[in-house]
């Protein structure tokens, strides 16, 4: 689960007045109802869901795009870009170091992994990655000082043996700008971490950076509707589908040709998905493989298996009594957009969301339902839900908790400044939705005159 991260000298985030990097943390604050909507181990208490308030271009989708642009580094190296995605509010940001962090729960236990990078010249130069303690003490298990040629390992990664291992892998990026040592560590080591498991630590932070933060943007498909193979959830998913108010009555599942599939696709996107085809082939023999496929106007499952070959299906939604089928394209965006969204509803899995706009193409009372929902849900579930809208009905104590909203606002100077509710001294009879409205809190738009008065 997520804990906090913090980011600085990134789009609109650079440090803040009083120093140090912008923070957005899901640690639980004093608020004491609703303890339902909280993971609790005795020693921490995280929230399970966040939203984030704020007016267009201040920010809020930069919280989103700072946590994208961390994971992606992390898994891939430095994106298409990177150079021109520092602060530019102030000229002298170019030649200052970009921060990143993100404090986590994994298995039991407290981690702090992150790392400086002066984006405009496409060098890192630092890295670390610490266990935290609940006494506020840390151990390092590694850091990196890239500029004096540094490095030291701690913990279980001092192992007898494993050290002279890892001595080796860390030699060989520590003089080198352009390389994370946890995306080094995580590329064609199946061997060493057989060998040596107290060096999984490396392995299993990436695995959820990779695995378990799952982030979204609304120009993009949160879900690639896997769910719809499990024939088991079927009913789980028409009961929720129905309780949306979509009108769909059921799932049709036809049998296409494989051609079908192609119908209006361009050449690349074919080339693009024979491939993963190609690579499924491979290892059919094993077992029978399947790839759902979504498209703007269709959605496909693709089964592969040494005995039959390549069966395709197409998934249709039912409406009315009569049960007239209708595909994907012509589905409402809204329905579409619930179709998205119950996978987060479906998920047992300990991920933490994250998604830019919760709220589009949703009518108002659908997203405070689907809110109301997952935090049902979530009671049982250790998933968090982290989100940017601007559906000032969730606002709602009867919903959230005030250690739940958070704001993103735009100080004078360009820069973003992140806080939560929880800073404000809010009477739970507020009604908060509208003081934030009238500005109490910021994050919300000041209007110049659009039309001079002659």
């Amino acid at each position: 689960m997520l804990i906090r991260f913090n980011v600085s000298n990134f789009l609109s985030f650079e440090n803040r007045p009083e120093g140090g990097s912008e923070e957005f943390s899901m640690i639980a604050g004093k608020v004491r109802n609703k303890k339902e909507h909280i993971y609790e181990d005795g020693k921490i208490k995280l929230l399970k869901f966040a939203a984030v308030y704020g007016a267009n271009a201040a920010g809020k989708s930069n919280l989103v795009k700072a946590m994208d642009f961390m994971r992606r580094v992390i898994l891939y190296g430095l994106p298409d870009g990177h150079t021109e995605k520092y602060c530019k509010t102030n000229p002298d940001n170019e030649k200052k170091p970009s921060y990143f962090e993100m404090e986590i729960l994994l298995d039991g236990k407290y981690y702090a992994y992150g790392f400086e990078v002066i984006l405009s010249q496409s060098e890192f130069i630092s890295e670390w990655l610490v266990e935290l303690h609940a006494d506020n003490t840390e151990k390092i298990l590694f850091t990196r000082d890239i500029v004096n040629s540094s490095y030291e390992l701690g913990g279980e990664l001092a192992e007898k043996g494993l050290k002279e291992k890892l001595d080796v892998y860390a030699g060989d990026v520590q003089n080198d700008g352009t390389a994370l040592l946890l995306l080094i560590m995580n590329q064609n080591k199946k061997t060493l971490y057989e060998n040596f498991k107290s060096a999984k630590i490396l392995k299993n932070v990436f695995g959820w950076i990779r695995d378990s933060l799952d982030i979204n943007y609304p120009n993009q498909p949160i879900s690639d509707y896997s769910y719809l193979s499990h024939t088991d959830k079927l009913n789980e998913v028409y009961r929720i589908i129905s309780a949306f108010g979509t009108g769909i009555t059921g799932f049709e599942v036809r049998e296409i040709s494989f051609a079908e599939v192609f119908q209006g696709m361009s050449s690349d996107l074919k080339k693009k998905i024979m491939g993963r085809i190609n690579k499924l082939i491979e290892v059919s023999h094993l077992k029978t493989t399947i790839m759902l496929l979504r498209t703007p106007s269709n959605l496909f499952i693709i089964e592969i298996s040494e005995e039959n070959g390549i069966e395709c299906k197409t998934v249709e939604f039912c409406h009315g009594k009569k049960s007239i089928s209708f595909n994907l394209e012509e589905e409402s965006d809204g329905t579409v957009r619930m179709l998205d969204l119950i996978e987060i509803l479906l998920s047992n899995e300990p991920k933490t969301y994250v998604i830019d706009e919760l709220d589009r193409c949703l009518h108002p009372s659908l997203t405070y339902k689907f809110v109301k929902s997952f935090l049902q849900l979530a009671a049982k579930r250790n998933v968090q839900l982290i989100v940017t809208t601007h559906e000032s009905r969730l606002m709602d104590f009867d919903l959230l908790r005030r250690d739940e909203i958070w704001f993103v606002n735009k100080r004078e100077n360009g820069t973003s400044d992140i806080y939560s509710l929880e800073e404000y001294n809010t009477r739970f009879d507020q009604k908060v939705d509208k003081a934030y409205l009238d500005g109490r809190y910021g994050g919300v738009p000041i209007f110049n005159t659009v039309f001079p008065v002659c």
